[in-house]
């Protein structure tokens, strides 16, 4: 475990030693879309905040295969998890090897996702900031963009439950997405939106306050396929298949489509 003092003296980006500081980092995203926004071939890499409920690329696949911009079967989806990881955790460059996930030509669009407890200490921050700043220049090499999956926060009972949480991945997510020029896709603050709408409708398994129920994974794909197609998701017919009921997948689409637009400063239909 490194010490608080040598984290902050070995944290090189301006923006995170600023934030970590105590002056306030920029949350207002750099990149507000990908400049190829039609990616077909899609690599997710993170841990079980993306394979709970049937893996969340699954479900963005089949929100994409509704409505575009290609149809069933043009996709070429692939995640690749480890239960409790961080993003040093992954062997990035095996998973980029054309031809390694069944894919024969190189992936278009790489989204990445950190462990939740990168974000609660300045040590775990620098250490995720740095790993984003190589994974990225790794990522970029083979010619794929990259966006970062903003976490969500914890909710009681997680024995680490913290009101505040949500600041510290903000903190995390905004400074590393804005100096690798990644697409942030701001999954956590759409949690914290819906939250605040509807306090009622839980998002987070109650047995651990961490991990995503079958809504927050509804929630979840929304975000990422707006992010990343910029189409509305507003008017999908997709819903798991009945699993989400009728008035929550409304209401989840449409936190989903206000959070992207507000974040992004995406114009109406």
């Amino acid at each position: 475990m490194c010490a608080l003092a040598w984290c902050v003296s070995s944290i090189t980006s301006p923006a995170l030693a600023a934030s970590e500081n105590g002056q306030e980092p920029s949350l207002e995203p750099t990149v507000r879309q990908l400049e190829n926004a039609t990616p077909k071939r899609v690599l997710f890499v993170g841990n079980s905040y993306l394979y709970y409920n049937d893996s969340l690329h699954n479900h963005v696949k089949r929100i994409a295969e509704e409505i575009g911009p290609f149809g069933p079967g043009e996709y070429q989806y692939k995640s690749a998890t480890i239960s409790g990881s961080r993003l040093s955790h992954h062997d990035v460059d095996g998973l980029l090897e054309p031809g390694r996930l069944g894919i024969d030509e190189p992936f278009e669009l790489v989204i990445l996702q950190g462990g939740s407890r990168e974000v609660l200490t300045p040590c775990a921050r620098a250490e995720f900031h740095a790993k984003a700043i190589e994974l990225n220049r790794r990522i970029r090499a083979t010619g794929a963009e990259v966006a970062l999956y903003m976490i969500h926060a914890y909710v009681e009972p997680h024995a680490l439950y913290d009101p505040g949480m949500f600041d510290k991945i903000q903190r995390s997510y905004m400074p590393a997405g804005n100096e690798i020029g990644a697409l942030v896709v701001p999954v956590g603050l759409a949690f914290e939106r819906a939250y605040r709408a509807r306090p009622e409708v839980p998002l987070h398994e109650t047995f651990d306050g961490t991990h995503p129920n079958m809504f927050g994974t509804y929630l979840a794909a929304c975000v990422v396929y707006q992010s990343i197609y910029g189409q509305s998701v507003v008017g999908i017919e997709y819903d798991y298949f009945g699993e989400v009921p009728e008035e929550t997948a409304k209401f989840l689409r449409r936190i989903a489509d206000e959070t992207v637009r507000e974040f992004f400063g995406r114009d109406q239909p």
